[in-house]
C-alpha cells in the first residue's frame, strides 16, 4: 500500500511527474496492502506451470513428428496419462506447500526489505538483480542438488523427482515434498542478499519457473532464444542427468554450467557429447566417401 493518497501527492513527494509505469503501478498498488501482493506469486506460478509447457505438450502428444528431430531422449514417448497424472501431482503439491508456505513466508519479505513503493526501479537496476538471483540461486541448487545424489538423499528424497527419465516441462517442479522446501532456500537468498522492488521479485519468480520448464522440456531446440545466455546449460545439459538417473554424478547445475565444470561434474556429459560428434563426423566422411566413389562409377561408364 502507498503512502499517498493521490496521484499530485506522489509526483510532489518524488520531486517530478511519474513516469507511465509509475502511474500504472500507482493506480493498481495504492490502495492494495502490501501482502496481497506479495501473493500475486500464487497466480503467476500457477499460470506458468499450467500454460508454459503446454505448446511442447499438445505437439507431442497430436503432431510428435514436428519437433520429433529436437528431442533428445527419442526412444522414450509418455502417453497422454502420463502428463495428466504429473500435471495433478504437482498441482496437489502446490496446493497443500506452496500455498501455505507463501501464506507464512511474508514477514521475512518485509524484513529483508523488499518494496512496493515508488519509484519503481530502473531496467537496469531490474536486470542487475536479476543476474544476481540466478547466479546466488544456481551456485546453492548446485550443491543442495549434489548432495540429494548421496545414497540417502537419493533413496529418501530425490529419487520422486527422477521418476522422469526423459523429463518433460510439466515434471519441473515434480519432487518430494520435502526437496520443495529445501530447494526454495537458494531462490529466496538472492533477494534476501539483494533486496529489491516487489516488481523485480515477481519478475524473477516467473523467470525461474520458465526456466526450469525449459530445461525439462525434452527438446533441444537451436533457435531458442537461450542460446545466445553465456553458459546456459538448457534442456541439453540437464536431460543427461536425468538419462543416467540415480547414478548420476553429473550436471547438477540448475541454470549454467560453470559449476560443473569448476567441480568436474560434467565430465561424463562432455566425454558423451564429444563421442556424439565424433560418430557425427565419421558418418559424414562416410557418406561423402560414398558419394565420391559413386560418382566416379558413374563417370566411368559416361
Amino acid at each position: 500500500m502507498l503512502p499517498y493518497r493521490s496521484l499530485i501527492e506522489a509526483e510532489v513527494a518524488l520531486g517530478r511527474n511519474l513516469t507511465y509505469a509509475e502511474n500504472l503501478w500507482f493506480r493498481y498498488s495504492a490502495s492494495m496492502p502490501d501482502y496481497l501482493l506479495y501473493y500475486h506469486n500464487f497466480v503467476f506460478l500457477f499460470l506458468i506451470f499450467t500454460l508454459a509447457p503446454l505448446p511442447i505438450a499438445v505437439t507431442e502428444i497430436f503432431r510428435p513428428s514436428i519437433i520429433a528431430p529436437f528431442k533428445l531422449q527419442p526412444k522414450i514417448n509418455l502417453p497422454p496419462s502420463s502428463f495428466l497424472r504429473c500435471y495433478k501431482d504437482v498441482l496437489t503439491a502446490f496446493c497443500l506447500i506452496v500455498v501455505p508456505l507463501q501464506l507464512i513466508s511474508y514477514p521475512s519479505v518485509k524484513l529483508v526489505g523488499i518494496r512496493t513503493s515508488l519509484p519503481l526501479p530502473s531496467a537496469w537496476e531490474i536486470l542487475a538483480q536479476l543476474v544476481v538471483y540466478f547466479l546466488v540461486e544456481d551456485y546453492g541448487n548446485y550443491w543442495i542438488h549434489r548432495a540429494m545424489h548421496s545414497k540417502w538423499g537419493y533413496e529418501k528424497i530425490h529419487h520422486v523427482h527422477h521418476e522422469f527419465i526423459a523429463p518433460i516441462g510439466f515434471a519441473a517442479p515434480y519432487a518430494h515434498w520435502a526437496e520443495v522446501l529445501v530447494l526454495g532456500i537458494p531462490s529466496f537468498l538472492g533477494p534476501a542478499l539483494a533486496p529489491g522492488h516487489m516488481i523485480t521479485f515477481w519478475l524473477w519468480i516467473a523467470l525461474r519457473q520458465c526456466e526450469a520448464i525449459d530445461t525439462h522440456n525434452g527438446y533441444d531446440f537451436p533457435f531458442s532464444p537461450t542460446k545466445l545466455i553465456p553458459f546456459y546449460g538448457g534442456a541439453e545439459h540437464h536431460d543427461y542427468h536425468h538419462y543416467v538417473g540415480g547414478l548420476s554424478q553429473s550436471n547438477f547445475a540448475s541454470v549454467f554450467t560453470y559449476c560443473d565444470y569448476i567441480y568436474g561434474t560434467d565430465k561424463g556429459y562432455r566425454f558423451q557429447k564429444a563421442h556424439l560428434q565424433k560418430q557425427l563426423r565419421e558418418q559424414w566422411a562416410a557418406a561423402q566417401q560414398k558419394g565420391i566413389e559413386t560418382a566416379n562409377h558413374e563417370a566411368k561408364f559416361d
